[in-house]
């Protein structure tokens, strides 16, 4: 019987070209899964190479690779820094963060994370997390949820969605969810807008772009100077974070520029132009369409660095 595919790496090569793996260097591949990326990393490093792979999601657990030189680390990336200097890390040559849901929360059904079966509202990425979807939808206000049906999954129609949630109270499975606002769903639009709908619980339940902001701001304390930070994102709010701060230094976008205008930043843009996958790739591996990658190298750390957390 053939195994179920835990996850096909996006963009595989143009990230490590990005990450440009020095065989004595030092990486860290914060969101482990099924361990494409990491395994891509492995293969460019020498013997003096390190490469820890972290994952929140103790299914990971099972795909470790089994390398003198590879550490696994339980955890969610927004503690990068505490996990690197438990495991006496004073800096690293390179972060990947591959932001995607993998292959297996999709088709693990019982996760709740798609509309495709019926399954308990869960979508915890960390199962021994106390706070489940079923418990934002049966909680929320109206208002709160309808903020995060489009603020996070950018529904237009976010207000009739949360009324219509709030109506069918309680909720406890996918199908319920469904069958709660499919009558405001167009057919054509179906599966366009669940999957919005379910984008928006998923980065609710896990705390998802909160987490981003502290892994980036992180990033300039545990890379050294010369590293390289590459992250690959699957929508527009991730891809606006990411952007801003690789281009700015901070997540706002806000550029602080010297006495002659020129930006003080930290970062040297690796690719000026974010990087999507080839339409071969999209063939192959159909989910990773709306992929894009950002790469960025630390010139030096910022003298005040810790003054901004």
């Amino acid at each position: 019987m053939e195994q179920p595919v835990y996850h096909i790496p996006a963009l595989l090569d143009e990230t490590m070209a990005g990450l440009a793996v020095k065989p004595d260097g030092t990486y860290v591949d914060v969101t482990y899964g099924g361990g494409g990326h990491s395994r891509a990393i492995l293969e460019r490093l020498g013997p003096d190479g390190k490469l820890i792979g972290m994952d929140q999601d103790m299914d990971a657990w099972e795909n470790r690779l089994h390398d003198d030189r590879f550490t696994f680390a339980h955890g969610n990336f927004a503690y990068v820094k505490n996990f690197l200097r438990y495991y006496g890390v004073d800096g690293v040559d390179g972060i990947l963060a591959d932001l995607g849901v993998s292959f297996h929360h999709f088709d693990a059904v019982e996760r709740g994370f798609t509309f495709r079966a019926d399954a308990p509202l869960d979508m915890r990425m960390n199962r021994s997390a106390a706070f489940t979807a079923a418990d934002l939808l049966n909680t929320y206000s109206e208002e709160r949820l309808a903020d995060v049906l489009y603020l996070y999954g950018e529904l237009r129609q976010s207000r009739r969605l949360a009324a219509a949630i709030i109506k069918s109270r309680p909720l406890s499975t996918t199908g319920q969810l469904v069958d709660a606002v499919r009558p405001l769903i167009k057919a054509s639009q179906e599966k366009k807008e669940l999957s919005m709908v379910f984008q928006a619980l998923r980065i609710e339940v896990n705390g998802e772009l909160d987490a981003l902001r502290r892994l980036l701001s992180q990033s300039l304390e545990v890379l050294n100077p010369g590293g390289r930070l590459a992250i690959i994102t699957y929508h527009s709010l991730e891809d606006r974070l990411v952007k801003n701060f690789m281009r700015a230094g901070n997540v706002e976008g806000r550029l602080e520029k010297d006495f002659y205008g020129r930006v003080n930043t930290p970062w040297r843009m690796v690719n000026n132009k974010v990087i999507v996958p080839s339409e071969e790739e999209v063939e192959r591996n159909s989910r990773s369409r709306s992929s894009k990658l950002r790469v960025a190298e630390l010139i030096a750390r910022p003298q005040n660095e810790n003054s901004k957390h």
